[in-house]
This record gives structure tokens, sequence and C-alpha cells, in this order.
């Protein structure tokens, strides 16, 4: 009998230790990957606002004029002198090209079969910005010739993400994804693996199909702006106890689970991954994050998760469209390290096809503003375990064919009497065919972030311009995006 209590004990604090394990794909939290966590730890406390607040007033009481448009001014000619131009580039050359060339970018001049319909070949007249965002790069024609300006434009939680910019480019030449441990040099893998800062970009438009899950080391920006790349029917990407990484541009879509296996992580580093479960873009324990201009659909689970500790995120002009559990913040109702967890999400296009989780959060603190919820099934924004959720300057538009989901949120896994103290609070927000917004804790909450972190939201009725050009954007080099 004894001997059987033992065994049980035994096997208790074996799966107990295997939990964290599984949740992070790993076969075995080997010294390596304790290192990695106990490092991510560390950047997220140093993330961490402990008066998150002021980054909201940050949002709120800046970088918004009467107009937004650009014009391009005397310093923004591409007359520029030579030593401003970034010519530090890695063209990493592999030996098989297969650009797999879409028709998909705005229509060219003249006729013939050879023009193109693209998703703003519609839209003529001058370049306009139509968020702060955007104000402060889009319109210019020199935006190549300056990518790594791009740092200067986030805003919210994530303002501090540098990405790549003290590093060289690398140019992706191939959209081959066949060695998981000794990528190919000119790979997407192989970029995202170097130790190095690296600003990686494409050198045509290409369909990439991740064999397994891509692990992206710190230091790195994915720049897709002037070519169309498609991250598709493959494995998604992993940012995992890593810190300043930027994806801007991708169109993500038909993510399923991969099996498994030997990965490289970085250019010392390989192991033993298990099954993902088929997240477009998984970030883990992870700080200093945006992800900007990504058009995503259809994966297997999630389109973004953001769990275990990760924070200091900005989420912003993403188009979402023909998917269930669109983004998840925070995995467990016992992980409170999660209540770190600082998170923007604005001027992104809630768009068809979606039933729930825009976002869903757990602990935390998450600012959702100016974003455009033109449809769900079941419920746009909802949470438990106490998350701060700041409702500003939204357009929910509920579904007309569902009468009994027209409220915005959705609160779980807690009574009335606990939820009620909990701070959910709208403001600017425009609410149609029934939407409602069910506020919670303190009438009187006022923000005091930092002027960096707050991003100032418009009234919702400004919602259709400023999220006019959410999702992947039609950029060629030497012309306005």
């Amino acid at each position: 009998m004894e001997m059987t209590r033992l065994l049980k004990l035994m096997f208790t604090f074996y799966i107990a230790g295997l939990i964290p394990t599984i949740r992070a794909n790993l076969s075995e939290l080997d010294e390596y990957w304790s290192k990695r966590a106990g490092e991510a730890r560390e950047f997220t406390l140093q993330a961490y606002h402990s008066n998150p607040y002021e980054v909201v007033d940050h949002f709120h009481e800046r970088h918004y004029d009467n107009s937004t448009d650009v014009k391009e001014t005397e310093e923004d000619s591409d007359d520029e002198k030579p030593e401003e131009v970034e010519d530090d580039v890695i063209e990493m050359v592999g030996n098989e090209m297969n650009s797999t060339r879409r028709i998909l970018r705005g229509k060219p001049k003249g006729k013939g079969k050879g023009k193109r319909k693209g998703k703003w070949s519609k839209l003529k007249g001058p370049c306009t910005a139509s968020n702060p965002i955007d104000k402060c790069w889009r319109c210019r024609s020199n935006w190549a010739k300056r990518r790594k300006n791009l740092v200067k434009c986030v805003r919210g939680f994530g303002h501090s993400t540098i990405g790549g910019k003290r590093g060289r480019i690398y140019v992706v030449t191939s959209n081959l994804d066949e060695d998981m441990v000794n990528p190919k040099p000119g790979t997407l893998r192989h970029a995202v693996i170097q130790k190095e800062p690296l600003w990686i970009i494409f050198k045509n438009d290409m369909h990439i199909r991740l064999s397994q899950e891509l692990m992206i080391c710190s230091f790195k920006t994915i720049d897709a702006r002037g070519t169309d790349v498609h991250i598709a029917h493959g494995a998604g990407i992993t940012i995992q106890f890593v810190r300043h990484v930027i994806i801007h541009g991708l169109r993500i879509h038909h993510i399923c689970q991969s099996n498994g296996g030997m990965i490289r992580d970085s250019t010392d580093h390989f192991g033993m991954r298990t099954k993902a479960d088929g997240d477009g873009i998984s970030i883990y324990g992870s700080s200093m994050i945006w992800l900007d201009h990504i058009s995503m659909s259809k994966c297997q689970d999630g389109l973004i998760d953001a769990i275990v500790g990760s924070t200091a995120i900005t989420i912003s002009n993403s188009h979402f469209t023909h998917h269930n559990d669109v983004m998840l913040l925070g995995a467990q109702n016992d992980n409170q390290g999660d209540k770190k967890m600082q998170v923007t999400v604005a001027y992104n296009h809630f768009g068809k096809g979606l039933v729930q989780r825009m976002p869903r959060i757990r602990w935390g603190f998450v600012h959702v503003v100016n974003n455009d919820y033109t449809h769900w099934e079941l419920y746009a924004i909802g949470g438990s375990q106490a998350p701060t959720i700041l409702s500003h300057g939204n357009r929910f538009i509920a579904p007309p064919h569902k009468p009994h989901y027209r409220e915005v949120t959705k609160r779980d896994y807690a009574s009335e009497h606990e939820w009620k103290h909990w701070n959910w609070r709208s403001d600017k927000d425009m609410f149609m065919n029934g939407a409602y917004f069910r506020q919670s804790g303190n009438p009187h909450f006022k923000c005091h972030h930092t002027r960096k972190q707050m991003i100032k939201p418009k009234h919702g009725i400004a919602v259709s311009m400023l999220t006019k050009y959410a999702g992947a954007l039609d950029c060629r080099v030497g012309k306005r995006c």
C-alpha cells in the first residue's frame, strides 16, 4: 500500500513538471531552455510598466491633428545623401529558387492579359495615411531606402521594440523550408535563427510552406513591404523566450498542426519539439513585440496567442477574417505571470467569418483602441481572472442574424459578484445593430500611463477611415504605400 502511494505521488510530481514543458512545445525542459526561460522572465520584468495608465495617456495625448495626409518633405525626397541609404545588405543566395509569384498586386498601367487586380487597385488619388502609425512612414516614396525608420512608428505598449534595427539587412531569396536543423542560407528559417540583429526582407513575391514551426531569435524584423509574402499551408511562427521582434506585412493563413521533431532555434542550439497546435503566431514568454499590417485567416488553432508572461506588445493595422478563436492573451487561469501582460490592440479590422476572442484575456492589462468590429458570432471581447480592459473609440457592429449575441463582452469563470469589480471600461465607442458593452469596475476609472505607451483614440465614428488600410499593404519600392 505504501509503495502504491509513493508511486502515485511520484507520478503526480512528474505530470506537474511536464505541463509547462508541453505548453512550450518542448520535449524536455533542458538546461538551455531553463536558462532561456529565466532570462525571458527578467526581460518581462524590465518591459513591464508599473503604471500602465501612463502608456494609455501617451496614446491618448499625442499623434492626432486635423489632417491624416502626409506631404513628402524635401528631406524625404529620393535625392538623399549616399551615407543615409541602408546598403548594408546580406544576400544569402540558395541553390534553388522558386518565387511562386501570384497575381495579387495592384493594377498596372495599360490594358491586356497582363493587368492585375489587387486589394487596393480601385483606390486612386494621393496617398493618405489614416492613422498615426501609418502617418509616420507610409506616404513617403523613399520608405524602402529607410526601412529601419519603421521602428520610430510603433505606438502603445510595444513602443520600445526595435527589432533588427541595429543589424544588417538580410535578403530572403528562396521559399524552401526543407531542413529544420541545418536550414539553407537564403531561406527565412536561416535568417531568423541568426544570433545577430537582422532586418529581414524578401527578394521577390513568394509563398512559404513551413514544414515545422518557425523559431525566431531576438532582435529580428521580418519586413515584407514591397513583396507579396504568404506563410501558408504549413506550420506557424513561434516567438518564444525572446525580445525585440517586429513582423510586418505578411499574409498568414491555412496554418495547421506540425508533427514536431528536431528544430533549430538558434545557430548554436537545436532540440526536440513536440507537436505545435497550429497557431498563426504564438508569443510565449516574450517581450517587446510589434505585429503590424498582417493579414491572417484560417489557422487550425488561434490566429495570435500571447501567453506565459509575454508583455510590451502592440498588435496594429492588421486584418483578421474567417476564424473561430482569433486572439488569446493569457492561456491559463493559474498562470499569474500573465499579470505582467500589457498589450495594445489598435487600428485592426476584425472582419468576415470571425466567431470570438477579439481578444480573449486572462489577467493583464489590454488597451483596445480604434478597431473595427464588423463581424462576430458569439462575442467580441472576453476575459477571466480580472483583466483590465480599456475599450476606446472602437466600432462594434452586432450580428444582425443573431440577436442573442449582441453583447460585445463575455466574462468567464466568475459570478457577477466577482466580475463587477473588474475594470472593463468603454469610452468613445460606437455601437450598431443593438451592440452593447457591459462595463464594470470603477466608473471614475482614469488612465495615468506614460505618453509613449497609450494611443489617443478618435471617436468610433472615425474607425472606418482609421482602419481603411488594415492588413498587408500593396507596396512597391520607389512608390508610396
